[in-house]
């Protein structure tokens, strides 16, 4: 890829636009926000901090949205966060209407690309990304097994002493209180995961796992989560650049797999050069398909008002 644009320079994006040019992914990074001079400064920021981490890739800002013209891939940050008093239908609202501009500007300007969407909330707004565009469906996709197994492994490694570079860890579903995290198939150098774990452990790590992002705001109060995002985000990004044909649990728009059509939602791929490559699907027991089933029916709910 030679040129990455991120929508959104809020602290999600700007993080992701750091460590994608001291990866060196890409050899242009188009950072652009609706905010004027916002992009702009984080771009500047980034850049002056080349000489001390050593990269040579270019970070721009605007608010012009023909900033993105020529992308390889363009990742979505913008977006409304949730706040007090809000639902996630209100959200959803709102973030619909704002991905909308966004999908309209990529189809202007850089019509060839691949999409990630890491806006919340993501299932959704992945599916109607995709919808909007009309592209393959390979092309369009989340972000958020990635980052939630990144929180499962956390929590794996703090129950079992063990160190982080030895844990796999699977998570499907929603991104939310619903989603999947699948102890039977996240190991620890290749042990399955729940061999190691008591039932209260596995319990504790469940229950963590699906509240990272909150526990995170929480403890902040003024922020939600931006490193482990970013962190996901660039896993995902280094999957592409160096087509790696990672297999990574993303929100994927499903056509028959998993039994379900019409809907995007966690799912473990194959993540390459040319997006997702092929969807696997996990012969899950049957509690762990119940609350599969369960999750999809969360995230359907909210298609309709989409």
């Amino acid at each position: 890829m030679k040129k990455i644009s991120i929508i959104g320079a809020g602290r999600v994006g700007e993080t992701t636009a750091l460590i994608i040019a001291q990866q060196g992914l890409c050899q242009e990074v188009a950072l652009l926000d609706v905010r004027e001079g916002a992009a702009e400064g984080a771009a500047l920021d980034i850049m002056q901090a080349a000489v001390y981490f050593g990269f040579d890739v270019e970070v721009n800002g605007s608010s012009d949205p023909a900033l993105i013209a020529g992308s390889d891939l363009v990742i979505v940050t913008a977006g409304s966060p949730r706040k007090p008093g809000m639902s996630r239908s209100d959200m959803l609202k709102i973030n619909t209407t704002i991905i909308d501009s966004i999908v309209d500007q990529v189809l202007e300007h850089t019509p060839d690309a691949l999409l990630l969407i890491v806006s919340n909330p993501v299932d959704a707004l992945t599916w109607h990304a995709w919808k909007r565009t009309g592209w393959e469906k390979g092309r369009v996709f989340g972000q958020a097994g990635v980052l939630d197994g990144a929180r499962m492994a956390y929590f794996i490694a703090r129950e079992t002493g063990v160190s982080f570079k030895d844990i796999q860890a699977m998570v499907i579903g929603g991104h939310g209180d619903t989603m999947v995290p699948l102890l039977s198939f996240s190991s620890v150098y290749g042990v399955n995961a729940a061999a190691l774990l008591d039932p209260a452990a596995s319990a504790r790590i469940i229950e963590h796992t699906r509240n990272g992002g909150a526990e995170v705001l929480t403890l902040r109060k003024n922020s939600s989560a931006y490193n482990a995002p970013a962190a996901a985000i660039c896993t995902m990004v280094d999957a592409i650049f160096h087509d790696r044909k990672r297999v990574l649990s993303c929100v994927s728009v499903l056509e028959g797999e998993y039994r379900q059509s019409d809907i995007s939602v966690g799912v473990p791929v194959v993540l390459g050069r040319n997006g997702i490559e092929q969807v696997i699907e996990l012969p899950l027991n049957e509690t762990e398909w119940m609350d599969f089933q369960r999750s999809i029916d969360s995230v359907r709910a909210y298609l309709e008002p989409a």
